[in-house]
């Protein structure tokens, strides 16, 4: 038996206002407990909530960068529910009439041949108040209350079940992670809580249209976790079928340390919450002067990037994907590119997805805190292309760099004396040098086997010490055996 698996995401989005969305306190990240809880977060009686301005703008980007609705009225309500970190009994939150509705984001899943894109749909964002948090360590068998958190901003991005396997869902995370950084919205930070996911998996029979019934995973903060829980929950969800079980609707939890998910409670549907409209706020009115100004100062999004560099710089697809896959990623290369010139653009897309891209990773460093410059990058890859450097040598350029041996490459061509040796008379000798040390390699190689003039090119290339043009050195070294 066949199953497909059926997946929606619900991103919580931390927005990054310097107060929040209802009170003038911090939303500043580490303070001692409590610090940044008014009397507005912690309900005290007789205060009243005021709708934070920059939180509703940066809905609005969100809405314009998705191609959603954005609704000329919304409503606030109050979502009931108790929690010992909800101080007022109910959350804040949108419910009927949300601020985005609709929209679509775009995304690329897997890679080389079997990679496809996929438009997946927006079914609505909606601003909401955060809760605070329950605390359960170091407190002598007893659990505290931070309420630091409560109030911060939210948006809640909600997506249709569009997606069918946990690659995709970790390719729509990524892309909307991207986005909301890119428009400036989040930071992004996973480890902090900025944006967190909770996803909606069901499974069904091939073909079928219904959808079967869904278990909503919580708080999942990292790309691995995602993928992970929905793995094992949707593997579950088959056994259990397959087994003459049935799926309970409910809310699990993904434990990382086991790989598996576990039932908390059973799933609340939106009666259980008994939203109202909240009597303290007046309806939202979003008029189109206001859409046009914040469109106004809206930055280039991802997509048209991405087309403008296959258009303009002749970069292909998936080159311009990749580096279009962060708004800090996009301007390194773009600074890189100008150093360099327009005509560069293929090298220096090499270069930041190859050896700087490897690099960072290997030392955990974002690129925006790259030791090499977009300027200096650009530098190395001019040397290239004009024949002064090697690749080989390029290489021990680049580490130079990176361990701040020099301003430029310039600078470090001169001062190790790296210069690619282009004249013909000096390679011919060291060719001349080599076929008389091995002619052993000459004999095997003119008997057909092409290995021993890939060794004789190592002999010429180690006795220059890696400097002279690999190219001149084939050139020459195929002229004297005859080739």
């Amino acid at each position: 038996m066949v199953w497909e698996v059926v997946i929606g995401l619900e991103i919580h989005v931390q927005l990054n206002t310097a107060a929040k969305i209802f009170s003038g306190a911090s939303t500043a990240f580490g303070a001692e407990p409590n610090v940044q809880a008014s009397a507005v977060d912690v309900a005290l009686p007789g205060v009243l909530p005021v709708l934070n301005r920059g939180a509703v703008e940066k809905a609005i980007r969100l809405g314009l960068a998705l191609g959603a609705h954005i609704a000329p009225k919304s409503v606030f309500a109050r979502k009931n529910y108790f929690y010992p970190d909800l101080p007022k009994g109910y959350q804040i939150s949108q419910f009927e009439l949300p601020v985005v509705q609709g929209g679509a984001i775009a995304i690329q899943v897997g890679e080389g041949d079997k990679a496809y894109e996929k438009s997946i749909r927006l079914t609505r964002a909606h601003l909401e108040e955060d809760a605070g948090k329950s605390l359960h360590e170091d407190f002598h068998g007893m659990s505290g209350i931070d309420l630091n958190r409560a109030g911060t901003p939210l948006l809640e991005i909600v997506s249709e079940p569009d997606m069918r396997s946990s690659a995709e869902a970790v390719a729509y995370a990524r892309a909307m992670h991207a986005l909301v950084r890119w428009i400036d919205i989040c930071d992004g930070n996973m480890q902090e809580g900025s944006f967190r996911c909770d996803a909606n998996v069901s499974v069904r029979k091939q073909g079928e249209t219904a959808f079967g019934t869904r278990r909503e995973i919580k708080n999942l903060n990292s790309f691995r976790f995602l993928q992970q829980a929905i793995d094992y929950e949707a593997g579950w969800q088959i056994e259990t079928l397959e087994d003459g079980g049935r799926i309970v609707q409910s809310t699990v939890l993904f434990d990382p340390d086991t790989g598996e998910t576990r039932m908390m409670r059973s799933k609340e549907d939106a009666h259980d919450y008994r939203y109202f409209p909240d009597p303290d706020l007046l309806p939202l009115r979003i008029g189109p002067e206001w859409i046009e100004r914040v469109g106004a100062s809206m930055p280039e999004l991802p997509a048209a990037t991405k087309a403008r560099f296959e258009r303009e710089l002749g970069l292909p697809p998936h080159d311009a994907g990749a580096l279009t896959a962060s708004k800090e990623t996009a301007a390194y290369f773009q600074s890189a590119v100008a150093a360099a010139g327009t005509a560069h653009a293929k090298p220096c897309a090499n270069w930041v997805m190859g050896e700087l891209a490897a690099r960072l990773n290997k030392t955990g460093r974002e690129i925006a805190a790259s030791p090499v410059s977009p300027a200096q990058l650009g530098g190395l890859v001019m040397r290239i292309a004009d024949g002064t450097l090697s690749n080989a040598i390029a290489r021990k350029v680049f580490e130079a760099l990176w361990n701040g041996e020099g301003a430029s490459a310039d600078e470090i061509i001169d001062k190790q004396g790296l210069r690619q040796v282009t004249d013909s008379g000096a390679i011919e000798t060291l060719v001349d040098e080599a076929l008389a040390a091995n002619p052993k390699s000459a004999d095997e190689f003119r008997a057909g086997k092409e290995k021993a003039f890939n060794a004789l090119v190592g002999q010429v290339m180690k006795a220059s010490r890696g400097k002279a043009n690999p190219a001149q050195v084939n050139e020459i070294l195929r002229r004297k055996l005859g080739v």
